[in-house]
């Protein structure tokens, strides 16, 4: 029995056996879904940090700084967990065949791909990011709507025909 479905509030969770490997290959070959790859283009080393760069939408010299420093203070650990990145992080494939999850960030009303940190904000904050919005729509149509029914409009109009 590899996996099984438990249902809790109201949802269904897939929960994944632990002695399935071939599902953290698949996701490590994926890029976790969040475009989290080696970058062998821009590489010093490996390509861990220039694909961690590329993930956190940084400089690459940003984070090999903070890698460097991090050898000079932590020595040891710092080493074990770059090698666990090379490790965990698969190289990036060729050419177009990265399939990248976006998500809509409403500050910016554009797309951009998914990394760790970039998380919507909660349920409560977008309905009322959403009245907001709302409110101004309604606020510029009720002032379209009682300058359309004014005697200024019919004013406008008729000398808009006089000009003409």
């Amino acid at each position: 029995m590899s996996s099984h479905r438990k249902r809790q509030n109201g949802y269904q969770d897939k929960m994944y056996n632990t002695e399935s490997s071939s599902d953290w290959w698949a996701r490590r070959k994926a890029g976790y879904g969040m475009n989290l790859y080696r970058n062998m283009a821009n590489k010093k080393i490996a390509g861990v940090c220039s694909g961690l760069a590329d993930h956190f939408n940084v400089e690459p010299w940003v984070v090999r700084l903070a890698t460097f420093g991090g050898f000079l203070f932590f020595n040891t650990l710092m080493f074990f967990a770059y090698i666990g990145a090379w490790i965990a992080m698969a190289q990036r494939p060729k050419h177009g065949s990265v399939n990248t999850r976006y998500r809509y960030d409403e500050h910016l009303h554009e797309d951009r791909p998914v990394n760790m940190f970039r998380y919507r904000s909660n349920p409560s904050e977008r309905l009322q990011l959403a009245k907001d919005r709302l409110d101004v729509i309604m606020a510029r149509t009720s002032k379209m709507e009682s300058y359309v029914t004014s005697r200024r409009f019919e004013l406008d109009k008729e000398f808009s025909k006089i000009q003409d």
